[in-house]
């Protein structure tokens, strides 16, 4: 758990990286059933051979859904944390594209704490960290993200 008092002095600085994360075929083609996007880049790995990529690659925002366990793993909650919840991005880049068989990690850096006031016994924490989503081998990340999530700290 990580201490409200403490955020300001972690602002900059990296807090957690996750473990890897496998997104195999299996999971590409399990989220292009969920989501209907069935682009062949995704699942016809005949088919996308012959496209610079040279094989199937993760759906970007499957790369992205992955961050929630990313963060669980990576990013210690607030010491007396009710709940947190997605606030949104400032910020969204896909970089590169993970081929399927890839390993991903996130890396977490924080980059604002700011509370939001109390109401019912319960004050609102608006955090800012900047994921960088790394595939294992390659020089360029898959993506980079400002995200910000709220976490509600009870008294």
């Amino acid at each position: 758990m990580t201490k409200t008092s403490d955020l300001q002095s972690l602002i900059g600085t990296e807090i957690g990286v996750s473990k890897w994360i496998l997104v195999d075929q299996a999971r590409i083609d399990a989220f292009a059933e969920i989501t209907e996007d069935r682009q062949f880049i995704h699942i016809d790995p005949v088919a996308a051979k012959q496209t610079p990529f040279g094989g199937t690659i993760a759906h970007g925002f499957l790369t992205l859904s992955l961050a929630s366990a990313m963060s669980y793993d990576a990013v210690r909650p607030l010491d007396g944390v009710v709940m947190g919840v997605n606030y949104g991005f400032d910020k969204l880049r896909f970089l590169a594209p993970v081929p399927a068989g890839s390993r991903i990690r996130g890396r977490f850096k924080l980059l604002s704490a700011e509370d939001k006031g109390a109401a019912g016994g319960i004050t609102r924490w608006l955090l800012k960290h900047e994921l960088t989503v790394e595939i294992e081998g390659a020089d360029k990340p898959a993506l980079i993200a400002e995200w910000l999530g709220m976490q509600m700290v009870g008294a």
